[in-house]
């Protein structure tokens, strides 16, 4: 008798223990749930949220940022604003879809207007020591510190530098995510580098 109860006592201390383990399991955050903090770029949801967070009124103001500055290894410093953009050679697409890494499309098809961000790395003239001085990388960022990088040969040896635009007009209106976007339209999954809230354009030399 003494043995069974003993036994029966080592049950119900198990079943406690294998319940609490249980209870704590479904109470810890899943990664889906820690994915959803912050914000990040191309990983849009649904339309005015970012990681299914919405975007506010507060949040434009706070990342807005008028003026979009070329800077770095360049021999001209530039300090760009929506009109000086509208005075170079602007170019309309009529189609961008915005297509995360996961491969979901996050952003409904738009026309956009903007300038080659070749151009402008052309109007700031990189700094090279020679034709075969060509060791640089780019890297396009926003208000909220997100970052998407270039190399030299992708904007001018590649389909790439023809491809990829600052734009300052979706749908034939001021852009909502700050007054500028970066946009890489020939990008398999081009949500990793569109960069809304664009507020500078920094080349920088592989030493």
């Amino acid at each position: 008798m003494k043995n069974k109860i003993k036994i029966l006592a080592v049950s119900l201390a198990l079943t406690a223990i294998l319940f609490s383990c249980e209870s704590n399991t479904e109470n810890k955050p899943t990664t889906e749930n820690k994915e959803t903090a912050g914000h990040s770029h191309g990983e849009e949801k649904k339309e005015g949220s970012v990681c299914g967070i919405p975007l506010t009124p507060e949040d434009s103001t706070a990342y807005f940022n008028p003026t979009l500055e070329i800077k770095g290894e360049v021999e001209n410093k530039l300090k760009l604003t929506v009109d000086s953009l509208k005075q170079m050679n602007v170019l309309t697409v009529d189609s961008f879809t915005v297509v995360c890494q996961s491969g979901a499309t996050t952003s409904e098809s738009v026309q956009f207007k903007g300038v080659l961000l070749k151009e402008l790395l052309e109007k700031a003239k990189i700094i090279q020591h020679g034709h075969k001085d060509r060791n640089f990388y780019i890297v396009a960022q926003a208000t909220d510190g997100y970052k998407a990088t270039f190399s030299w040969a992708e904007i001018f040896n590649n389909p790439t530098g023809e491809n990829t635009y600052v734009i300052f007009e979706e749908n034939n209106a001021p852009i909502r995510k700050g007054a500028y976007v970066l946009n890489t339209t020939n990008d398999i999954k081009t949500g990793p580098r569109h960069v809304y809230w664009l507020k500078s354009i920094e080349v920088f030399r592989v030493n």
